[in-house]
């Protein structure tokens, strides 16, 4: 493979869109062991939010997932490899980043759910602080203001 052509293979995996369109590779080995990504993210997806029990292998899937990643593209830069190989390195990178992406915004929406509760709380304390400091502390009609 000639210097440009591994240069524009390395763009294509670094590319900010690179996953727009991409499928989720069925099945792919980490670490010399067959895995099957796709299910394993289709059933994850399938979750709400992930369950306390569940966290843990979704944690480590991501893990191996990044390392697996880190050592194809480290393949990509420095191998002596074909143009063909190189493609199907980078299809497997950017399959692995749409995983990776999948799995990462599985939590957005208890994100959401902490950062509406804080918000909340925050509301909660500066009205308290209010009342207190127009010495209305003592209000009981919930509204923060004391009749005249």
């Amino acid at each position: 493979m000639k210097k440009y052509e591994r240069t524009q293979l390395l763009e294509r995996v670094a590319r900010e869109g690179a996953t727009v369109g991409t499928r989720i590779p069925e099945s792919i080995e980490l670490q010399g062991e067959p895995f099957e990504l796709r299910s394993f993210v289709f059933e994850t997806k399938q979750l709400d939010s992930v369950p306390p029990e569940h966290e843990e292998r979704v944690g480590a899937v991501k893990k191996r997932l990044r390392k697996e990643r880190r050592e194809r593209r480290l393949r990509l830069e420095r191998a002596d490899i074909t143009v063909e190989e190189g493609e199907t390195i980078v299809s497997a990178i950017v399959g692995i980043d749409r995983a990776l992406n999948a799995l990462e915004s599985l939590g957005e929406t208890d994100l959401t759910a902490e950062e509406r509760a804080a918000e909340t709380a925050d509301q909660k304390r500066w009205v308290a602080f209010l009342q207190k400091a127009l010495g209305h502390a003592d209000d009981d009609s919930g509204h923060g203001v004391r009749p005249r």
